[in-house]
């Protein structure tokens, strides 16, 4: 049963924002520390990213626990009352990120899902920050070596090579 009642239920609820939420301006307050330059909520990507930062073809999401279902996270508990809905509700955030993250995958983006539990504490913001950073700056190519055998040109190996940029201006704390 719900301690509330309805209207003012309705009244908390709508209190509960959908952008710029504090774990997202955390994380955006830190990448501009570290000189990154980014546009929030591109309503022309999929999925309306939190964060977009064009120069590196990459988007960020700054998830809810509760609202995406972290697994394994205490946050992402259902409430005890009305469970068909909080189920579906959820269920339907779930697949709408699936969705969103293939559409971006598909146009070339590269997508980084940040928890808000990650980075609730200063050290973990810290933590995801050079995680971020990381990523950011390194890339895969592909190799393929290809070789001619009685005057037909055959692949004969395929490989990922891992590299990274060369970065001087956004450092990585230690």
């Amino acid at each position: 049963m719900d301690i509330w009642n309805k209207q003012q239920r309705s009244e908390m609820m709508s209190k509960i924002r959908s952008k710029n939420t504090k774990p997202e301006i955390a994380l955006r307050k830190a990448l501009f520390e570290k000189g990154f330059r980014y546009r929030i909520n591109d309503k022309n990507l999929p999925g309306k990213p939190d964060i977009v930062l064009p120069k590196y073809k990459t988007v960020i999401f700054v998830h809810g626990c509760f609202w995406h279902e972290h697994e394994g996270c205490k946050r992402a508990h259902l409430p005890k009352s009305n469970v068909d809905y909080w189920k579906n509700k959820i269920c339907t955030n779930k697949e709408r990120d699936k969705k969103n993250e293939s559409l971006l995958l598909t146009l070339g983006w590269k997508v980084i899902i940040v928890w808000e539990c990650e980075i609730k504490t200063l050290d973990g913001l810290k933590y995801t920050i050079n995680k971020i950073i990381d990523d950011l700056n390194k890339s895969v190519i592909k190799i393929k070596i290809y070789e001619e055998v009685d005057s037909y040109i055959m692949k004969v190996a395929e490989e990922d090579v891992t590299y990274y940029r060369l970065n001087t201006t956004n450092k990585i704390d230690k």
